[in-house]
Formats: C-alpha cells, sequence, structure tokens
C-alpha cells in the first residue's frame, strides 16, 4: 500500500495506541499535524516546545503507554532540550520528533547556514536511542526500535529525525504491526523465582509494600492493591511515589514523612519493591532508617532492567519482568493463602491518621500573608477527591510532602530530576491525557510557576478543568533559606532571589483568559479555589505567602537533606 512517510508515522504510534501529539508545527511536520486531526487525534500546540515534551511527559505517566513531543529543526529541538533531560532521569517513555534541514545542507562545506545544527550528537547522551531516518523505507525500522528502546528495561526518551526531504516522500508498507509482534510485551517472571518470593512473602512476620514511581507510570494500581490485601501489609510510598492507590489511602505512607511508615520501615522483615530505583530518596534500601534490623530483612525486588538487580543494595530475590505481568503471578500465587493483618497495622493507620490530623490542626493561621503550611492545609483540603494533584516548586513542594490532607490517585511532579516549572504543562498534558473530565489542581510557587506560564493561554484554549494554587512569597524562597543558613538570617545580602513584589498572578491569568483571585487570608483559600472551578475556566489563585516563614520553617527539611548525602550511603 502506498502512503507518504509522515502517514506511516502516525499508523505506527496509532499501534501503540498513541492518539496525542504536542508541538509547534514547522514544514517538516505540517502534513503529519493536519492528517492527525483529521484522524482525530488531539493536536496541542503550546507556546514553547519544553512544554511541549512536559505535557507529552505527562500524558505517558497518565496513560501507562509513549507519548510523542515534535520539535521544528534547529531552536524548536533546542527548546525541547530541557524536557529531553527530565524525561530521561525521570523514566519517561517520550518520543522526541525533530524535523531538520535536507541532509546535503550538513554536508555542504559552508558557513552562515540558516537555522542549522546537528541536532542528534546534541541529544544522544539525554536519550536511550538516537536516530535519524535517511530514507524513506526506513521508517518502520527505525520509529519501531525508538519505542522498543523506549520500553525496554528501564524506560526513557528517544529522539528520531527526519530530514526535510524524507518526510514527503512515498513508500510502500503493510498494516502497521501491533507491538507484540516486534517487541517484548507482558514479560513475566519464572515459576522458580515467585515460588521463592511467595515462601518469603508467607514466612514474613513484619512485611511492607515499597511502591515507587513505576507503579503509578505502569498504571498497575488494581494489582498492587490485590498483592497488598493478600500481603496484609502496609505500603510506603517512595518520594516518586505519591500517589495513592484506591483502596489502600489509610495504609499508605510517604517514606520519610510517616512516623508510623517509619516504625514500620524499621520493624519490617521483608520489603517487596515494586516499581522503584531504590535510589537516595530511599537511602538506597540500606541507610539511615533501614539500618535498625538490616540482618534480618529481606528483599524482593519487582524490576525491569535485569542490570539493575544488585546495583544499590542487594537483593535476596529478584523478579524480572514487567511488573504488569509479575504482581498478577504473585497475587495468583498468594490467592488462596491471604495473610491475617498484624495487629501493628492497626496501630500504624490511626497512628498516621493522627499526625495528619494534628498537622492540619497546628498549622500556623490566622497571619496575613498565609503561612505557607496552611496554605497546603487549606488548598488540600478544597483539593477535589476524584481530582489530579500536580506539583511544582521547591519550599512549596517541601511543605506539600508534610502538610497535604488528600490523598489522590494521581500524583505528578518533577521528582528525580527536580526541574521547577514543569508543573503547568504536565496539569496541560494530564487533563488532555484525562479528557478534561477530572479535576486538576496545580499546587506550586510563584518562581517556578512564572517558567512556563504562557501556558496558561493553552490551557484556556482547550478548557482545562485547571485551578493553579500559587505561593507567592515574591521570591526564591527556597534558596532564600539557603542565603539564611550558609550566611546567617542577619546577613540581608541575598543576591539573585527577590522579584517584584507589584506583580499579580491572578491579573496575568486574567489577561489570558482565565479566572483569577488573589488571597492573602487562609479563610479565604477554599472559597477562592471553588469559585475558579465553578468559574468554567483555568484559574489561578494568587495567594500572598509569609516569606520568613517560607524561608526558614520548611518541614522535614534535615529529612530532604539527607537525599544528598554523597559518600555516606
Amino acid at each position: 500500500m502506498a502512503v507518504k512517510v509522515y502517514e506511516r508515522i502516525l499508523d505506527l504510534f496509532e499501534a501503540e495506541g498513541i492518539d496525542t501529539v504536542f508541538g509547534i508545527p514547522d514544514p517538516n511536520f505540517v502534513h503529519l499535524f493536519h492528517l492527525a486531526e483529521q484522524r482525530g487525534w488531539n493536536v496541542v500546540a503550546p507556546h514553547h516546545e519544553e512544554s511541549a515534551g512536559f505535557m507529552a511527559e505527562a500524558v505517558s505517566r497518565m496513560t501507562g503507554r509513549p507519548a510523542l513531543a515534535i520539535a521544528t529543526l534547529g531552536p524548536g529541538v533546542a527548546n525541547l532540550a530541557g524536557s529531553v533531560m527530565c524525561a530521561k532521569v525521570e523514566n519517561s517513555p517520550v518520543v522526541f520528533l525533530g524535523g531538520q534541514r535536507a541532509r546535503i545542507t550538513e554536508q555542504r562545506v559552508r558557513r552562515g547556514r540558516i537555522q542549522f545544527v546537528r541536532q542528534a550528537p546534541l541529544l544522544e547522551n539525554s536519550v536511550k536511542y538516537s536516530a535519524s531516518i535517511e530514507y524513506a523505507d526506513q521508517t518502520d525500522e527505525i520509529i519501531r526500535e525508538g519505542l522498543r528502546r523506549a520500553l525496554s528495561g528501564t524506560p526513557g526518551p528517544v529522539y528520531i529525525e527526519y530530514p526535510s526531504h524524507v518526510i514527503l516522500e512515498d513508500l510502500d508498507a503493510p498494516p502497521a504491526l501491533p507491538p507484540r509482534d516486534y517487541r517484548l510485551v507482558g514479560q513475566t517472571a519464572g515459576p522458580d523465582r515467585i515460588a521463592a518470593a511467595v515462601d518469603f512473602i508467607r514466612a514474613a512476620k513484619q512485611p511492607i509494600l515499597l511502591v515507587g514511581h513505576g507503579v503509578h507510570t505502569a498504571r498497575a494500581g488494581e494489582s498492587v492493591k490485590a498483592l497488598a490485601d493478600l500481603v496484609a501489609a502496609p505500603v510506603l510510598q517512595t518520594s516518586g511515589g505519591t500517589s495513592y492507590i484506591a483502596g489502600l489511602e489509610d495504609r499508605t505512607f510517604p517514606y520519610g514523612f510517616s512516623k508510623a511508615g517509619l516504625e514500620a520501615v524499621v520493624q519490617s522483615d521483608l520489603v517487596v519493591a515494586i516499581g522503584t530505583e531504590l535510589g537516595e530518596p530511599v537511602h538506597f534500601g540500606r541507610g539511615r532508617h533501614w539500618v535498625a534490623n538490616e540482618a534480618n530483612r529481606k528483599w524482593i525486588l519487582v524490576e525491569q532492567d535485569p542490570a539493575a538487580i544488585g546495583v544499590n543494595r542487594p537483593i535476596d530475590v529478584p523478579l524480572v519482568g514487567d511488573l504488569r505481568a509479575i504482581v498478577p503471578q504473585l497475587v495468583e500465587a498468594l490467592r488462596d493463602t491471604p495473610r491475617t493483618p498484624t495487629p501493628e497495622l492497626r496501630r500504624w493507620i490511626e497512628q498516621d491518621a493522627a499526625q495528619l490530623a494534628v498537622l492540619a490542626e497546628t498549622a500556623p493561621s490566622g497571619g496575613t500573608p498565609v503561612h505557607p503550611a496552611r496554605m497546603i492545609v487549606e488548598a488540600t483540603n478544597a483539593f477535589p477527591a476524584e481530582g489530579i494533584m500536580v506539583r511544582d516548586g521547591g519550599a512549596t513542594t517541601i511543605f506539600g510532602w508534610t502538610y497535604s490532607q488528600a490523598k489522590p490517585r494521581d500524583v505528578i511532579w518533577n521528582q528525580n530530576f527536580g526541574h521547577l516549572g514543569t508543573g503547568l504543562p504536565y496539569a496541560v498534558g494530564a487533563s488532555v491525557a484525562d479528557g478534561g473530565t477530572r479535576p486538576v489542581m496545580l499546587i506550586t510557587g510563584d518562581s517556578s510557576f512564572q517558567f512556563q506560564i504562557a501556558e496558561l493561554e493553552t490551557a484556556a484554549r482547550l478548557n482545562l478543568p485547571l485551578v493553579c494554587v500559587v505561593g507567592v512569597d515574591y521570591a526564591w524562597g527556597l534558596e532564600v533559606g539557603v542565603y539564611k543558613r550558609t550566611f546567617g538570617p542577619e546577613d540581608s545580602r541575598r543576591p539573585g532571589v527577590h522579584w517584584s513584589t507589584d506583580v499579580r498572578l491572578d491579573k496575568v491569568a486574567e489577561g489570558f483568559g482565565c479566572y483569577g483571585e488573589y488571597v492573602d487570608r487562609d479563610a479565604d483559600i477554599a472559597p477562592a479555589i471553588k469559585r475558579a472551578y465553578a468559574s468554567g475556566r483555568p484559574g489561578v489563585v494568587h495567594v500572598a505567602v509569609d516569606p520568613k516563614a517560607n524561608s526558614e520553617e520548611m518541614p522535614s527539611y534535615d529529612e530532604f537533606r539527607t537525599w544528598y548525602a554523597e559518600g555516606q550511603q
């Protein structure tokens, strides 16, 4: 069957269940964008290509499938670079397509070439695979190799380039193959390994599940819930796995920030780790809180990349494969012999609930401007139960870890790379993936919010049910805190951290066609959020927060700093 190359690209991505593309179309891709819209794809053009990459990453996290971002040649691909690096560090299988001039341009011995740079060498260290389509009949093999690499082992991004003289060519191609016909899908663990894991689970006295980012990006919550019920274990969240699985909310504890959770870690004699790299935020599973009882603790790790086994700590039973296939294997093997919950589990549930209630009660209130802890309490109390939560910012996120009163099924933030400015495009991408049916709340700081503030227009254009709660201290709050801790609070020289107090982000939002409201009292936060949702437009609630508290009173900051304890773990 004769098709154009751009048509074949869409065929190949549709075979993987991809139906959304983010990017600003350039001459290379206008035919592709036009045809995608005709086919019913979501075609979203943001105001910056970096935002396109972040939006695509959010779609991947929400769907459990790879996602697609496109950029024009030269400056467009340059703008993608930050989101490419984030996708690499966040283990997100995003396919980045880049336009390029015809190859004859690259081979010319000339100076002064317009809108041209050799792009692949600039990105190849930030992706799992980099390739260029030099001939039309390479399209299938290179797109499939990109998807294969993106989804094999530890997931991650790939970069594929189309010189302008190729994408409009014709080629003869059969119907696109389904994924199972050209890459490994649903890899299970061997029965001997499953049997060994089940023996450990049955013998354990205080098992715990350590749930990471991968569980949520694989959309595997239902099977993990079934396993947690059969094991009768508490669930410890890594910092990347902060979404709550439906039905496990009461016994899910954030690692490092829940007293009950830390007790469960210390007393555990078995850890079933799923969808986590066992990285610095959990002290590699062997430092800090894990030291106690280490000699008596066994480890089961469900891991897709065999090269990751034993790297950060020894593993007693590695289960190598797709967690979407392996967790159901464990569930089936344990179905007839469920464990009985221990008395400690009920006590930990009650202890954690009491800790959360105390935090809500004791967060400083009544001041103007608002204490950032109280902003988090009030905002998360107003969070819709079925909503999607997105986090961004430095100090704001740290306050959020401790004081959040919500337990959302979907929480998205840039945990591993710590890239600020991802929040608004993540929120847009997540809502696009959801079809705009569930309310979305972005809780962010003012500095991070301004990175991609133009995407408010994208949210308004798409009429997304998004409310941005922005804690405004007119400064880089976390960095102000670093200055104070480094030089002392009496030293007022803090260059580079403050900005104009005349800025009103609610007014900026109105200029983009969104709802805006200014708040400087804690009692007004929840009503403002409700009015923003009720407006029928994306909204921004500008919350003036106390800059002194924002820089000096970050909760659990000492615990956060242990993530960076080089040489000590």
